[in-house]
């Protein structure tokens, strides 16, 4: 059997969670799946270069249906290839049928009733996982293998409501930044050297720069941090750079420590930001940046928006938009907020039950 060539670059399994892209679900076209090589080492997991991945992310056309008595299985079609997507239906939805009727028939006329609203709730999520052909589907899954023919057995799936493809338009503009920053950036190597080799270097970094991220996040939860200046939080990096020194056989001359944290941190703090983890208010020479999980002030002006709007009728039924909400903020609060700090906002708001999702990307104020 011919050996491919791919497979020098297969980093042990051991190393795979040292890479964020392994324990994402990764959002990757349809095309570059179905030509992923599958792992000599683990079948289930491949290989986009050199990014271990076994989740994936996908949104696109039903173009294909079947129904089993135990799933569905869509033909998703993200315009550069189609997968089958098997979708496995809910047990409970199935077992109730048609019980819908609410046991308290005088409930409905003395305000909110807890089973109408369940009722609903369950209706809406049964449509939203019953598509035709032409409808789009946002499927996360694991990618498998059957017949020689690559596909993703759902773990969670629905349809998506897009008449004025918001949403696709929004990936579509994502995707490339996402393979140009993530995806076709080399997996960390640990063994390599930081002053070594250029592409010895890049990897030490690379691995360096994931540790150096996760070592803020947990700073700034811990200590509950609502904004900063890069001064306060360089410290927390130099223990980084100086294992990384020890770790090193030989000291050949390099670039100096402050160097080499200060191009650290800067690396560090501006994939935080790509992430949505931390933004800056306001654009000055007075470097500060806000965390946006601690941003009260953020936080108050987002529940100030949707109950606003909310009280419109536009907006009363099914909430705003992530999109009219990013708007609003930026005339009101920051203009300066990026769609992906509003969506980790919003996560946290609805974590703490302070809003709720009524749709896909649509927000209302409890």
């Amino acid at each position: 059997m011919a050996v491919n060539p791919g497979d020098a670059d297969e980093l042990p399994s051991m190393l795979w969670g040292l890479d964020p892209v392994f324990s994402a679900y990764s959002r990757l076209y349809i095309t570059d799946i179905l030509q992923m090589k599958e792992s000599t080492q683990v079948p289930g997991v491949y290989f986009y270069k050199t990014h271990p991945i076994f989740k994936v992310d996908v949104l696109g056309t039903v173009v294909y249906k079947r129904e089993r008595d135990d799933f569905y299985c869509y033909g998703v079609d993200d315009s550069t290839g189609v997968i089958n997507c098997l979708c496995w239906k809910d047990e409970k939805s199935s077992d109730q049928g048609g019980s819908t009727k609410s046991s308290d028939p005088s409930g409905s006329s003395r305000g909110f009733n807890i089973e109408d609203e369940l009722r609903r709730l369950k209706e809406a999520e049964q449509k939203s996982t019953v598509l035709e052909i032409g409808d789009l589907l946002r499927v996360r899954g694991t990618v498998k293998t059957s017949r020689d023919a690559r596909e993703i057995s759902a773990t969670s799936f629905y349809k998506v409501n897009d008449p004025a493809m918001a949403v696709q338009i929004s990936r579509m503009l994502e995707m490339p930044q996402l393979y140009r920053k993530c995806y076709d950036q080399p997996s960390q190597k640990p063994g390599d050297d930081l002053g070594g080799t250029e592409a010895g270097g890049s990897s030490r970094f690379h691995y360096l720069l994931s540790r150096s991220v996760l070592t803020l996040k947990e700073f700034f939860l811990e200590k509950e941090v609502a904004r900063f200046r890069p001064y306060d939080v360089e410290f927390l990096l130099h223990p980084l750079i100086q294992s990384s020194s020890a770790e090193q056989e030989s000291d050949q001359p390099g670039t100096s420590f402050a160097t080499q944290i200060r191009n650290l941190l800067k690396e560090t703090l501006s994939v935080l930001q790509e992430e949505g983890q931390i933004f800056r208010k306001i654009r000055a020479q007075d470097e500060v940046y806000n965390v946006t999980e601690q941003d009260k002030d953020l936080h108050t002006a987002i529940k100030d928006v949707l109950r606003e709007d909310t009280k419109r009728e536009k907006y009363a039924e099914k909430g705003c938009h992530v999109l009219h909400i990013l708007s609003s903020l930026r005339q009101r609060y920051s203009q300066n907020l990026s769609r992906e700090v509003l969506e980790i906002a919003l996560t946290f708001l609805e974590c703490n039950s302070d809003i709720i999702s009524t749709k896909e990307s649509h927000y209302t104020v409890l």
